[in-house]
């Protein structure tokens, strides 16, 4: 069985989400979800352990030889997102049953969960395989499915930006597979690890500078890089919340882990960043995404459309981390990666709970509300502390590294942008909190009390997983640091 586990961490979610379609009702759609759910993490965790006991594994899909089949390959980078991924799927499934309930229409509670399954498959699958037209399949796979999570709320605005959603990942996925298509022309393979092999031989040519391009591009739509954004905060804000915290926290990092794959492990940052000016254009989006998206933000009436734009300005530093090509920086931006996953799945989910108590989600309609619903809101505060990057939180971690890698290459001024732009977290983060916790309710707020346990122990697990990871920093940093040098040994 242990063999099989690369094909059954896609698999298991697969099958899940066809019994949830088959089931047709809400109560065994959400039981075959949160069963599946906690079967991926499990699953994660012990390929995992067996990348860090006897290193990377290759599974060969029907036996076929990788160069001409399907390879299903796992090393310590993506065991990290796996786990991740699972893992955060694992969180939401308890939260989901009350929120989906109460978001959803009833003849379509159980194919959400059907399409949640379905996405989570496809993230995973974009995670674990070797093979770069594969991965476009599992990109459009979680895409799809993405897009009908997010319209299939009760906001009529949710439909408009699912399609908006679904014509920026169109064009995105359009480019990925026009440079894939490129890259298969001259190296005669789509498995990433040939690929790199022979790369080398062929990419000072044209071909395969258009084919970085077109990759690139394509993948910074999906990870919504500054200012191929614009889809993302009406994507989170009119979604139903389930849908919000999933996307937030899983598909931008996995489109992240993509772009990684393919610009370090694949084309060599030697290459990318030593002989193309990649370093200086991704600093200079990264820097303008965390800067604009984090001052838009503070002026949003909607707070998860505020969260939403933070969250574009969040990518930015993931990005900075990995436009420095060094392993300070690769390793900052990895962590962050992780630690943004459990942050903004921390503070949605709570909005996501405030939602379920009051109905609505302006600053108008919530003030007062951390009056009447304390533990959920202290621990959405808690998060948006990491957010911020208080020290003995996640986020401070994050931001550590990156100032450090900055210092280390001698940009100086990289690092002062870096403090400087927490400062802007902190004008739309206190804003929140002065609305939540220093004004009268009224209202429905008035009203509102905690939501059940089953919605309130996730919230609370991911605040603390904020805290505990900001003081031990051996699962995240250390993992990421380690993720970091298997990236950068594709250097030429």
């Amino acid at each position: 069985m242990s063999e099989h586990l690369p094909a059954l961490q896609v698999v298991v979610p697969l099958l899940g989400a066809v019994l949830a379609a088959l089931v047709r009702r809400p109560g065994p759609a959400w039981l075959i979800t949160v069963v599946v759910s906690f079967a991926t993490p499990v699953i994660a965790a012990m390929l995992l352990v067996q990348v860090l006991d006897g290193g990377v594994i290759s599974y060969h899909l029907g036996g076929w030889d990788p160069s001409v089949g399907i390879e299903y390959r796992v090393d310590i980078v993506n065991a990290l997102i796996l786990l991740l991924v699972s893992s955060v799927a694992a969180v939401i499934a308890p939260f989901a049953r009350l929120s989906v309930l109460s978001e959803v229409p009833d003849d379509r509670v159980a194919w959400f969960y059907s399409m949640y399954l379905i996405s989570l498959a496809g993230l995973l699958g974009i995670a674990i395989t070797g093979d770069a037209f594969n991965a476009f399949v599992f990109l459009e796979v979680s895409s799809l499915s993405s897009y009908a999570l997010i319209a299939m709320g009760r906001d009529r605005r949710a439909l408009v930006a699912a399609y908006q959603y679904l014509i920026m990942g169109t064009i995105g996925a359009s480019f990925y597979v026009i440079g894939v298509g490129l890259i298969y022309t001259m190296t005669g393979t789509l498995n990433l690890g040939l690929i790199a092999e022979r790369i080398g031989d062929v990419e000072s040519t044209r071909p395969v500078l258009v084919a970085l391009a077109f990759i690139v591009v394509g993948i910074s739509l999906k990870l919504a890089l500054f200012p191929l954004h614009v889809w993302l905060p009406n994507a989170y804000a009119y979604a139903p919340s389930v849908a919000t915290v999933f996307l937030a926290a899983t598909a931008t990092k996995v489109a992240i882990y993509l772009f990684a794959r393919f610009v370090f492990s694949v084309f060599g940052a030697g290459f990318v960043f030593s002989d193309l000016p990649v370093t200086e254009i991704l600093v200079v989006l990264s820097v303008a995404a965390i800067f604009g998206a984090s001052t838009v933000a503070i002026f949003q009436s909607d707070v998860k459309r505020m969260f939403a734009y933070s969250s574009v300005g969040q990518v930015g530093y993931i990005t900075l981390g990995l436009s420095l090509a060094t392993v300070t920086g690769l390793t900052g931006g990895l962590v962050h990666l992780v630690n943004h996953a459990m942050i903004k799945a921390a503070i949605f989910m709570g909005l996501g709970a405030v939602f379920y108590r009051v109905g609505k989600i302006e600053f108008d309609d919530i003030a007062g509300v951390g009056r009447r619903m304390p533990i959920t809101m202290s621990a959405v505060v808690i998060a948006c502390l990491s957010l911020v990057g208080v020290p003995g939180t996640a986020g401070f971690v994050s931001k550590w590294y990156l100032i450090v890698a900055a210092i280390e290459v001698g940009w100086w001024w990289l690092g002062l942008l870096i403090v400087l732009s927490s400062m802007l977290t902190v004008i739309y983060v206190g804003r929140f909190f002065e609305c939540v916790w220093f004004r009268e309710p009224a209202g429905e707020v008035a009203r509102a009390g905690e939501p059940p346990l089953e919605m309130l122990v996730p919230i609370c697990i991911l605040a603390a997983a904020t805290v505990y990871f900001g003081i031990d920093t051996e699962l995240t940093a250390g993992m990421a640091e380690r993720a970091a040098i298997v990236l950068l040994q594709g250097v030429r």
